[in-house]
């Protein structure tokens, strides 16, 4: 029987459409634009200056903490200026402009498609090597990756567990890294497992990517400590505390992290660029990112640079923006609808979902009827309807007791409410006003 998490959870549509299309490399852009704060934490501080030539790989920005994460040019050619640039909400942020000249990278990084297999570094040097390369979590919540493998004193990691859910509709650049890097994926696994100490990692990956189970399957048959975990088809499985519970059984308490269940998680893109980081000495300057919609003409997997403007990877795919009502950043479920077309692929750019002007249309909402659906469906056990109210009303005190700040902002909620009434945008406002009153108390 396929495993699955015990809370909540709903099934939209899958859309995967282009699940069935090899990854592409994307065109450099003439001008990269690479903003600073691509992470979670202190944005990085720039380490170049205008006319400053640099090449691929380079140390563009330096991490500011120990929450923040370095950044490096995913082109090569000259700095045109350093000053902030407008992201895909709309929001101005310090970024390195740089036109392409060429494309010629640092030495120290090792180009060739030879696999290396032979892990030679310790788990602090492996650390250090993420750390250095500006690895982020690549399912798009961008927490930087030497922050979670840095087990904190008094906890013990039992096990790695690796997310290849990708449950997100329309999103495919998982399944396609599992099918055509899976030798590589696997090496970045073994390299996770030796950074924090662990002798056993999970795979866990939804039964409607069947190829890619079978695939990792097949490379693990001789590898015991490496387990394939088949996961029954439901959203959100991919959040952190929703894989835990369904490949383990175990359920992460309120408040607390998954290390306090012994376990750390990391995406199957995360594995993937530690494998380059570490036995390639690549940083992360490019991603493969899901270009889709139903007014694409080709919907397509690519492999683009950082800074590579949005509206190039539409173009390339053939998206239609005259049919075009919104284009999402991510999937339709968590994404968010894009304000600018002239931002860039980033470290968390997983997707850009173009939806027909029909989709674009949220329904009118009407009033709550008292149904409890969105209660049936939240994954994390919270009252929907409630934390709406109390956000509607400023009750932030109600609002912090009944647990708003658990809330993964899945939209579970919101996508099964028969009134459609507008949950999770109040509930958001409810989390990020609650956020900061904490975070006052602890000044």
């Amino acid at each position: 029987m396929l495993k699955t998490f015990n809370k909540g959870g709903v099934h939209p549509e899958a859309n995967k459409l282009s699940a069935q299309n090899p990854i592409q490399t994307a065109n450099l852009p003439k001008v990269a634009i690479v903003p600073l704060g691509q992470h979670i934490g202190a944005p990085a501080t720039a380490a170049v200056a205008k006319g400053d030539v640099v090449k691929v790989g380079q140390l563009i920005g330096t991490a500011t903490g120990f929450v923040s994460a370095n950044i490096h040019s995913p082109v090569s050619g000259t700095v045109l200026k350093v000053e902030d640039t407008i992201d895909v909400a709309g929001f101005k942020k310090p970024a390195v402009h740089i036109t392409v000249e060429g494309d010629e990278w640092i030495e120290t990084i090792d180009r060739s498609a030879t696999l290396v297999t032979e892990i030679k570094d310790d788990a602090a040097t492996i650390i250090g090597k993420i750390k250095d390369a500006g690895i982020v979590g690549m399912g798009g919540a961008t927490f930087p990756a030497h922050v979670k493998l840095a087990i904190p004193e008094g906890k013990k990691a039992e096990f790695l567990i690796i997310n290849g859910v990708e449950c997100e509709p329309y999103l495919t650049a998982d399944h396609r890294l599992m099918l055509e890097k899976t030798e590589e994926l696997l090496v970045g696994v073994r390299i996770l497992m030796k950074a924090i100490n662990v002798n056993k990692a999970f795979i866990g990956v939804e039964n409607n990517k069947p190829d890619a189970i079978e695939k990792l399957q097949k490379a693990t048959a001789n590898s015991p400590e490496i387990e394939i975990v088949p996961l029954k088809l439901k959203y959100p499985q991919g959040g952190e505390k929703q894989l835990i519970n369904a490949v383990t059984g175990r359920e992460v308490p309120s408040g607390r992290l998954p290390i306090d269940v012994n376990a750390v998680v990391q995406n199957v893109g995360t594995a993937f660029a530690v494998y380059e980081a570490v036995q390639k000495n690549k940083p992360l300057i490019e991603r493969v990112v899901t270009v889709t919609g139903k007014t694409v003409a080709n919907p397509t997997n690519f492999l683009a640079r950082i800074g590579t403007p949005v509206s190039e990877l539409i173009a390339a795919a053939g998206g239609n923006l005259e049919l075009t009502g919104k284009v999402i950043s991510g999937g339709p479920m968590m994404g968010k609808a894009m304000s600018n077309l002239d931002s860039t692929i980033t470290k968390g750019t997983s997707g850009l979902l173009l939806m027909s002007k029909e989709e674009s249309v949220r329904p009118e909402a009407s009033a709550c009827v008292r149904c409890g659906k969105c209660i049936e469906a939240c994954p994390m056990g919270l009252e929907p309807y409630l934390l709406s109210l109390y956000s509607q009303k400023q009750m932030w005190d109600e609002e912090e007791q009944n647990h708003v700040m658990d809330c993964i902002e899945c939209g579970s909620c919101l996508f099964t409410c028969p009134a459609n009434r507008p949950l999770l945008d109040y509930i958001r406002l409810g989390k990020n006003t609650v956020g900061k009153i904490i975070r006052s108390r602890k000044q």
